[in-house]
């Protein structure tokens, strides 16, 4: 029986890393999609250029921020 106890220990502290791992994936698809409708937008109207950065930086900071509230809570599970 501790062996099964000891394995179902293991497998709860894993899960969670995998849990942050699809958190940080998504992050990083969301800032790929922000990275590639900026420089879209940016070939579509050149003089835009400044608010649509402006606009990308603040979309990447609420990705990423996200991301952290996500890790910091699974990690407190």
């Amino acid at each position: 029986m501790d062996i099964f106890a000891q394995v179902a220990t293991n497998l709860s502290g894993s899960t969670s890393a995998i849990e942050v791992g699809l958190a940080a994936g998504g992050a990083a698809i969301g800032i790929g999609a922000v990275g590639a409708g900026a420089s879209q937008a940016v070939g579509r109207n050149p003089g835009a250029k400044g608010i649509i950065i402006a606009i990308s930086l603040l979309m990447v900071g609420i990705s990423e921020g996200t991301f952290m509230l996500v890790a910091f809570v699974l990690a407190g599970k």
